[in-house]
């Protein structure tokens, strides 16, 4: 029985090195050398300096700039999920007319009917980057007045930045906002020239 423990124990042991540290750092080294930039967080840079992630949802409140879908996290990545709120639930009505109200708000002229469900509702992370094309384009009208910009110049932009479903076949057209607000910003500083 003694000789069963040791084994045991030592089975044990090698696992939680070969498992638990070497698998790790070989998995990361080739993360490392096949996909830096994704490995790395897939952080989005301007002049050097950290303005994101492409993968996690940021909060745009000025009118000049798209907004993202709501965050029932506030956008922290540590504390990452929904709300969990069944559709029966009313705090998921309750919920769900306030964001409506605050976009009708921010957006004068767009009809209730008009409004995507993704640009009002959460998603399970609480933390998704992407709106639909839809959901863009009913802020196209806000943000190119906020800016001074032509309608179309804006419209183009978002036009521009929709990504197409993965390899052709899975999930929908999307709008990356983070992407969306710096290639907005771009046309700004051309129009300032």
């Amino acid at each position: 029985m003694g000789e069963e423990i040791k084994r045991t124990i030592k089975f044990t042991l090698v696992f939680m090195v070969l498992l638990g540290l070497v698998y790790p750092f070989v998995m990361t080294g080739i993360a490392n050398l096949l996909f830096p930039y994704q490995a790395k967080g897939s952080i989005i840079k301007v002049d050097s300096k950290s303005v994101g992630s492409e993968l996690i949802g940021q909060k745009f409140t000025d009118p000049r700039w798209f907004m993202g879908r709501p965050s029932a996290v506030d956008y922290d990545a540590t504390s990452s999920g929904g709300t969990n709120y069944a559709l029966s639930n009313p705090k998921f009505h309750e919920e769900l007319e306030k964001n409506i109200e605050e976009f009708l708000k921010k957006n004068p002229g767009v009809k209730r009917s008009e409004i995507p469900a993704d640009i009002v509702t959460s998603s399970g992370s609480g933390l998704d980057p992407h709106i639909s094309p839809e959901a863009a384009y009913l802020q196209v009208k806000r943000v190119a007045k906020a800016n001074g910009l032509p309608e179309e110049v804006v419209k183009k932009l978002v036009d521009k930045n929709i990504e197409g479903r993965f390899l052709g076949l899975f999930g929908e057209p999307r709008v990356n906002v983070l992407k969306l607000n710096l290639s907005l910003l771009e046309e700004i500083k051309k129009h300032k020239k």
